[in-house]
């Protein structure tokens, strides 16, 4: 496997399960996390962003199911958690009503112990190709500009752009419908939530700081639109 392979994080607290897969995925080339409760869970999904889950059920603090829960129901503009990631469940729970449970909350596939590492390696491997196939379906491209709001990545000619979580969702926002001037009002309210006009300085500065990471090679993508709002062009402005 090459540097660009997934990164999986293990929520699992019983130490001899923990061991046994991290070594065994680790040997297949998978960038493995690597938590036992569903605190720590939660913690590395926000702040390493990985490629896919696999959680236990019986964890110590709380239910795998939720981590499960509160992953799909992430905004996945403003929360640093991904809805659309793959959620593996690996649990001794077998019954009918664990696994309906686990399905109705948003997982991807079901595995229960004792397991074959085998049929889990290839159910793993199923998982994420279906969900890179997704992500690829739903990206954005306005120009030299890609956007891919499943990974919350942006690339401007192939080179990411490190955007905060605000100003991705404000690039989000105006790359759904490139060159309509989107209103102030339209923005606050869609990308922040606000009401009201009262935090327009909140906008214009994540603007202007969108705008000066996106320009390059004379390309000015976020345009003000005579006063009234913001647009996303393509390329050098007329």
């Amino acid at each position: 496997m090459t540097a660009d392979n997934p990164t999986i994080l293990l929520v699992e607290d019983d130490p001899v399960v923990r061991t046994f897969l991290a070594d065994n995925l680790t040997a297949d080339g998978y960038e493995l996390l690597v938590a036992d409760c569903v605190r720590d869970g939660l913690r590395l999904l926000e702040y390493k962003r990985p490629d896919l889950a696999i959680v236990d059920l019986g964890l110590p603090d709380a239910s795998g199911l939720e981590l499960i829960a509160r992953v799909r129901a992430a905004d996945g503009v403003a929360s640093r958690l991904d809805p659309s990631l793959p959620l593996v469940i690996l649990s001794g729970r077998a019954g009918e009503l664990d696994r309906v449970r686990g399905f109705e909350r948003g997982a991807d596939d079901f595995v229960t112990k004792p397991f074959s590492y085998g049929e889990l390696r290839l159910r793993l491997a199923a998982v994420l190709r279906r969900t890179r196939e997704r992500r690829h379906r739903g990206r954005l491209r306005v120009g030299a500009l890609e956007l891919d709001p499943a990974a919350r990545e942006v690339r401007l000619r192939d080179e990411r752009v490190e955007l905060s979580a605000k100003e991705f969702a404000l690039a989000l926002a105006l790359a759904r419908e490139p060159t309509r001037v989107f209103t102030k009002e339209e923005l606050l309210r869609d990308v922040w939530g606000f009401r009201s006009m009262g935090q327009t300085r909140t906008l214009d500065s994540h603007a202007c700081r969108l705008r000066q990471k996106l320009r390059a090679e004379g390309d000015e993508f976020v345009v003000n639109g005579w006063g009234v709002g913001y647009r996303l062009i393509d390329g050098p402005v007329g």
